[in-house]
C-alpha cells in the first residue's frame, strides 16, 4: 500500500479592511493553483474574483453584498471547493496570513495561538489601519479549520534585524518605550524575497551580498541588506516615513505638522489625511501613476516633472545614504510596480553614479520582462537588479518551513 503523500499546499490570505487577497500554492513546485480578490466587503457591491490555474480554468466574478470577513472566506471556500481545491481538502498544509505590524515581538513566522493574536491586538494603536483587518481574517479562518496550522508573516519581522542606533528615534528613551516609539519598517517579506533572489541571480548565497532593495510601488521604501540581514530601512513607526510615495510624503519636518495646526488650524486628523493620503506624487502634481506622470513630462507638463524630480532626488539621496551604511554594495535591485516596470525612474536614479559602480545599460533598462535579470553591463562594478517581487510566495514559503521543517523542499521562485 502507498504511504498517504504529506499535504503541500498553502493558502495565502491577505485580509485588508475590506478585501481579502488570496492564493493557493503548491509548495512542491511553488505553483499557483489559484488566485482571487473579494473587495468591498460590507457593500451592496460585494465582487470576488476568482482565477483557477490548475488545468486552464477560467476567471469567475460575482457581485453581490458580502456582509462580512466571515462571509467572505466562505464564498472563497466556495469557489476553491468548485476547482477541487476546497479547504477540507487534506493537500492543504496550512494558511499563511500577512500582519502588518508585528513589533518587536514577532522576528520571524509564527504559529497562531490566543496569546500571539492578544499581542497583535495590542500592536493596534501603532497600526490601526492594517492590523484590526489582519485579525478579522485571522479569526475567520481558524473558525474554518480549527485544526489547521494558521501561521502569521509578519511585514515588520525581516526589519527586526536593524541595530539600535538605525531602529532608535533620537527623542527620551523612557516616552520612547513606553509608547513603542522605534522605527520598524515594513514591506518586509517583500525586501526579504528581492534581496533573496537578488543573491540567487548572481549565482551567490544570501550570506555573501550585500544588497539595497528598493521596493518602489504605490507604498516605497528602501532596505540595506547586509548578508541577509537587514541592518535599515527607510519606512519607520508608520509607512509614512522615508521616500515620496504615491499619495504619502515620505520623510518631512515634523515641525510642519506644529505648524499646520498652529497657523492653519488643522486637527490632527485632517494633518494626518493630508500626509498620508493627499501628499506624494498625487499632492504635487495631481497624479500617482508614474505612466501618466511621464506621459505629461513628455508633453511639457512642468508639474509632472517637478514631481517626478522630488520623487527621484530622494531615491538617489537614500541610495547614497545605504551605500554608505553598507560600505560594500554587491547590487541595488528594483522591485514592485513602479521599480519594475518604471525604465525612466531606474535610469534617473543612478544616473551620475558612476563613481560609485553603478551604471544602467540603456538597452537592458528598457526591454521589458517578467523576470528578474540585470540591467547593468558586464562591466559595472555593482549589479543593477529588476527583480519582480513575490510577496505571497514568501509567505506561503514562510509558512511551509515553519510547519514542515522542509526548508530544502521548497524550491526558490523561477524569477530568481
Amino acid at each position: 500500500m502507498t504511504a498517504p503523500q504529506s499535504p503541500t499546499r498553502v493558502l495565502v490570505l491577505n485580509s485588508g479592511s475590506s478585501s481579502v487577497k488570496y492564493q493557493l500554492l503548491d509548495m512542491r513546485d511553488s505553483s499557483r493553483l489559484a488566485v482571487g480578490l473579494v473587495e468591498r466587503i460590507g457593500e451592496a457591491t460585494s465582487r470576488l474574483v476568482h482565477t483557477p490555474l490548475e488545468g486552464g480554468g477560467e476567471r469567475r466574478e460575482r457581485t453581490g453584498p458580502i456582509a462580512d470577513h466571515d462571509a467572505a472566506l466562505k464564498a472563497v471556500s466556495e469557489e476553491l471547493t468548485q476547482d477541487g481545491l476546497g479547504l477540507d481538502s487534506p493537500a492543504l498544509a496550512a494558511i499563511g496570513h500577512r500582519v502588518v505590524h508585528g513589533g518587536l515581538k514577532f522576528h520571524a513566522p509564527t504559529v497562531i495561538t490566543e496569546e500571539v493574536l492578544a499581542e497583535v491586538e495590542r500592536l493596534v494603536p501603532v497600526a490601526p489601519l492594517h492590523n484590526p483587518a489582519n485579525i478579522t481574517g485571522i479569526r475567520t479562518a481558524r473558525a474554518l479549520r480549527p485544526d489547521l496550522p494558521q501561521v502569521a508573516v509578519f511585514d515588520t519581522a525581516f526589519h527586526t534585524t536593524m541595530p539600535e542606533a538605525a531602529a532608535r528615534y533620537a527623542i527620551d528613551i523612557e516616552t520612547a518605550d513606553a509608547h513603542r516609539i522605534r522605527r520598524y519598517g515594513f514591506h518586509g517579506t517583500s525586501h526579504a524575497y528581492v534581496s533573496r533572489a537578488t543573491a540567487a541571480l548572481l549565482g551567490k548565497d544570501p550570506s555573501e551580498v550585500n544588497v539595497i532593495v528598493l521596493h518602489l510601488g504605490n507604498g516605497a521604501s528602501a532596505s540595506a541588506v547586509a548578508g541577509g540581514r537587514c541592518v535599515e530601512t527607510s519606512m519607520g513607526l508608520t509607512p509614512l516615513e522615508g521616500l515620496v510615495m504615491g499619495t504619502r510624503s515620505g520623510d518631512i519636518d515634523p515641525a510642519v505638522t506644529f505648524h499646520l495646526k498652529r497657523v492653519a488650524g488643522m486637527s490632527t486628523d485632517e494633518i494626518d489625511a493630508l500626509l498620508n493620503k493627499k501628499s506624494g506624487l498625487v499632492g504635487l502634481c495631481g497624479n500617482n501613476d508614474m505612466r501618466e506622470i511621464r506621459r505629461r513630462i513628455d508633453e511639457g507638463d512642468e508639474r509632472a516633472r517637478l514631481a517626478f524630480d522630488i520623487y527621484v532626488h530622494r531615491l538617489k539621496k537614500y541610495i547614497g545614504a545605504y551605500y554608505a551604511v553598507l560600505g560594500r554594495v554587491d547590487a541595488v535591485a528594483f522591485t514592485a510596480g513602479v521599480g519594475e516596470n518604471a525604465a525612466a525612474v531606474r535610469e534617473a536614479a543612478l544616473a551620475g553614479l558612476e563613481e560609485m559602480g553603478l551604471v544602467v545599460d540603456a538597452g537592458l533598462n528598457a526591454a521589458r520582462s517578467d523576470t528578474a535579470r540585470l540591467i547593468s553591463p558586464e562591466y559595472a562594478r555593482v549589479a543593477v537588479a529588476v527583480v519582480p517581487t513575490d510577496e505571497e510566495l514568501e509567505i506561503a514559503r514562510q509558512t511551509f518551513e515553519l510547519v514542515t521543517g522542509d526548508v530544502k523542499g521548497v524550491p526558490e521562485s523561477p524569477t530568481a
